[in-house]
């Protein structure tokens, strides 16, 4: 990283502030200054607050050029993705990159679709700029990418991807996330709760049925049908509903769906057949998309991943890598929330775990 310019000499040449200029104003030596803005070393506690007051009082920072000839790393993470639409991957970003601003590591992303000779290239311009780790993610949770990566001399994370044995994986607690959503339902007083969702040979889309299929067995009730599985988009939600509503059987009277496109053909298609949500049926989706959770009307109640907090778990794992500390391996699967809006009957606002 770069410091401030501190102050500007004739002739117009700007200068920046070194640790000499820190030392100097602390009153300590440069080894003093550099251990206490490392957080090594012993000193008095006032010595340490001291260098780090004239630090900032002088916009030093360190220069990541020198640091990493001395520590031998790049300070830089990097992310392989081929979601290039970022649905998935730029939330993750957002944490993984917040979680090490403050460590003074940056993040190299690098999204090449599903084309194995674009992402070689890509994962080749990693290993050039000698990044420090490696984040694999993608789109789904049973699919890596199409690549085998050699052997990388590098710790390597994957996130919302297939993990491999002997790796450390992230992924949402799907089953669980389901569970929550339909539990805050049969809370609210619905029974007969049908389910709407993406393709069956999506893994995620499988725990979600089961974690549907869960809660309303605990809670003694029944399926309302069976779960109708087939692309995630709008045009499937408002096909499924309207022929769940087509027949003359008894109606549902709430419907947890696999994503929130699938919710709002959920709502499309009953503002066509004059169904009010929440008052005649109640709606949850999945994935906590904003740009169709909030636009919907009423908005839409759904259950969010925590894409972010994927992110930071990774890059935080990544760093324990580096340090040289053990990191368990096998695929930790993170709590998702449920984030309460107008669809459910409930009151908008209020977040449940």
């Amino acid at each position: 990283m770069i410091a401030k310019v501190s102050k500007q000499p004739l002739g117009g040449a700007y200068q920046r502030s070194t640790i000499r200029d820190v030392a100097e104003k602390a009153k300590t030596s440069v080894t003093t200054a550099s251990r206490a803005l490392n957080g090594t070393g012993r000193m008095t506690d006032e010595t340490r607050k001291r260098v780090h007051e004239v630090a900032a009082e002088l916009n030093y920072r360190p220069n990541s050029i020198a640091r990493g000839l001395v520590q031998q790393r790049s300070f830089t993470l990097g992310l392989l993705t081929n979601d290039t639409y970022g649905r998935f991957t730029l939330p993750m970003v957002t944490g993984l990159s917040e979680a090490m601003v403050d460590r003074g590591v940056s993040v190299f992303l690098s999204a090449g679709e599903y084309k194995p000779e674009r992402l070689q290239l890509n994962l080749r311009a990693m290993e050039e700029k000698r990044v420090d780790g490696l984040v694999i993610t993608g789109k789904r949770i049973d699919r890596g990418l199409p690549i085998e990566l050699p052997p990388m001399g590098m710790p390597v994370v994957y996130v919302n991807a297939a993990c491999p044995k002997g790796a450390t994986g992230f992924v949402p607690d799907d089953l669980n996330g389901a569970k929550n959503a339909v539990n805050h339902l049969i809370s609210a007083g619905r029974r007969k709760i049908a389910h709407i969702t993406g393709p069956y040979d999506f893994k995620a889309a499988r725990l979600r049925e089961q974690g549907w299929r869960h809660a309303l067995y605990e809670s003694g009730l029944e399926p309302y049908g069976n779960a109708l599985f087939s692309s995630w988009t709008e045009a499937h939600g408002y096909d499924a509903t309207r022929m769940l509503f087509s027949s003359s059987d008894e109606k549902p009277d709430a419907i947890f769906c696999g994503n929130d496109q699938i919710a709002r053909g959920v709502v499309d298609a009953f503002a066509l057949l004059g169904i009010s949500v929440p008052d005649d049926v109640a709606i949850v989706g999945y994935d906590n998309w904003e740009i169709f959770a909030k636009a919907t009307r009423p908005p839409l109640t759904t259950v969010d991943m925590e894409l972010a907090g994927l992110g930071r778990s990774a890059g935080l794992a990544l760093l324990d890598m580096i340090a040289g500390k053990v990191v368990k391996p096998g695929i930790q699967e993170m709590p998702c929330k449920l984030i309460v809006r107008e669809s459910c009957g409930a009151d908008s606002g209020r977040n449940m775990l």
